[in-house]
């Protein structure tokens, strides 16, 4: 019989036990551990998963022999410290998005990960969604030639979250950027075959969420007095590929609706992720291309999935460590920039 693969968690609150209702779920599969300053939370881990081993100190969560993996599901500006400390452990480590506050915190993560000989996965999702992977199987193939142009939009018209501590820079390192901008952002490099970033322009403009709540939305009484991030940012990213990539992102914009689309200009053709479609020319004519059917999959679950195969099994991993890191030096430049109002390097 197979050795079960056990999991400790580092945080426990929501984003961490939406993964343990996944792992939970795995046969093989077992959530041994938590540690989270807040006892409710591990209470309702206690409750909900039968989590046996308790603590409010991670550090003694780490010096358990018997864990496998550690999944780190604390606020951004937690993520670094635990994660080394795990990998230097011996433990495989996944980590929520983003990888960490900054590029620097980032690659001391991936080395770490390195010299440990353990796998660091970082928490991305979307990537693993059916319709980003039929859309990187079609630029992976050159049906859309050489890409030149994209554009993503993950906007929110009013949805500044009442929860958590989403509008603290400090323990979050931005706003709707590091926060939605981050999964739009990820998918789009990932599906255009992770291009290596050179120079970031970037904008961000807080309007609304530093204020009481005005207009009726079905997120409001957010905390207007401890809000510190953007409501919305702009950025624009060169590669060194000569493509580039446009983003916007925000809490709260006034816009019509939400938005969270990716478009792919390539030399040979585009195509959108929301509508999934491909735009190229056959035969004398302009034809918009349908897939007519892309898999039906929960990507939250085959992120998890992921990771127990590549952690457990040896799988090669779509979703490295020097991932999380690339897209970190974006939002490092988009950020930076803002801050200074000129072009800052990337690498």
């Amino acid at each position: 019989m197979a050795k079960t693969f056990k999991i400790g968690f580092i945080g426990a609150g929501g984003i961490g036990r939406w993964q343990m209702e996944k792992l939970t779920k795995m046969p093989g599969v077992e959530v041994t551990a938590a540690a989270d300053v807040n006892a409710a939370s591990l209470e309702k881990v206690k409750t909900q998963f039968g989590v046996k081993h308790l603590f409010s100190n991670w550090h003694k969560l780490l010096a358990m022999p018997e864990l496998d993996a550690v999944s780190v599901c604390t606020p951004n500006g937690l993520h670094c410290a635990p994660t080394v400390a795990a990998l230097k452990a011996g433990k495989h480590v996944l980590v929520e998005k983003p990888l960490a506050m900054n590029a620097r915190e980032g690659a001391q993560m991936v080395a770490a990960a390195k010299a440990s000989g353990k796998l660091l996965q970082i928490g991305f999702q979307w990537r693993f969604s059916p319709g980003a992977q039929c859309l990187r199987k079609q630029v992976a193939a050159g049906k859309l030639g050489k890409i030149v142009y994209v554009r993503c939009q993950a906007l929110r018209r009013r949805g500044i979250p009442n929860w958590g501590v989403f509008g603290r820079k400090d323990l979050q390192g931005g706003g709707p950027m590091i926060d939605i901008g981050v999964h739009i952002l990820e998918m789009a490099h990932y599906i255009i075959g992770k291009p290596q970033p050179v120079a970031a322009r970037g904008a961000c403009h807080t309007y609304l969420g530093n204020k009481k709540s005005t207009a009726l939305c079905s997120w409001d009484n957010w905390d207007h007095k401890t809000y510190t991030v953007e409501d919305l940012a702009t950025g624009y990213i060169s590669f060194a590929d000569q493509s580039s990539l446009v983003i916007e992102s925000s809490f709260a914009a006034h816009i019509e609706k939400d938005v969270f689309n990716i478009q792919i200009m390539g030399t040979e053709g585009g195509a959108t992720y929301d509508p999934l479609a491909i735009f190229t020319d056959q035969n004398g004519y302009m034809m918009n291309i349908t897939p007519a059917f892309v898999g039906n999959w929960d990507m939250f679950e085959y992120k998890m999935r992921h990771f127990v195969e590549c952690a457990r099994d040896g799988k090669p991993c779509d979703a490295p460590g020097e991932d999380g890191l690339a897209v970190q030096a974006m939002l490092d430049g988009i950020y930076a920039s803002s801050e200074k109002n000129r072009e800052i390097k990337i690498g």
